[in-house]
């Protein structure tokens, strides 16, 4: 598999099967992807499209990968425990307030151990720490505690 940056749209993912296929995955910013499949007597020609929304893209990797449980996941352990990425939105409720106001922990049992803005990383902020449109917050807890925090989060 080769990747290729798309500069304002995405990066393209490139594969050629064992029977000489090639297909590629476009992997749009915004969180959609297009699939193509290209034509076997011309790999260069596209024989088929598809554009996925997010939540389709997400249908199609649990059905390659049952275990799969989310593109945010980013680990799970035997200890019932899972640490994910949550995206802030700018329309969110939290947008410009404080890490505290959340009371994340006692609402959700979920611990926010990082949040990411940029290219920076804030590990382990400060109940102070004001949230923006934007953030990415490293989370860890439970499945349910986890979906909570995202319910919380996504509030508007």
């Amino acid at each position: 598999m080769s990747t290729t940056p798309l500069p304002g749209i995405g990066v393209q993912y490139d594969l050629t099967t064992r029977e000489h296929r090639h297909l590629s995955v476009i992997a749009h910013r915004d969180g959609t992807r297009t699939v193509n499949v290209y034509r076997a007597d011309d790999p260069d020609a596209c024989a088929q499209s598809l554009h996925l929304t997010s939540a389709e893209t997400t249908s199609l990797i649990d059905a390659l990968m049952p275990a799969h449980h989310s593109p945010n996941l980013l680990h799970t352990t035997d200890l019932g425990l899972v640490a994910e990425r949550i995206e802030l939105s700018a329309h969110s409720y939290w947008n410009g307030r404080v890490l505290g106001e959340t009371r994340m922990r006692t609402e959700t049992g979920v611990s926010i151990v990082a949040v990411l803005r940029r290219a920076e990383a804030r590990p382990s902020p400060a109940p102070d720490f004001r949230l923006a449109g934007g953030d990415t917050l490293i989370v860890i807890g439970t499945r349910e505690g986890v979906d909570a925090a995202a319910s919380l989060l996504g509030r508007e």
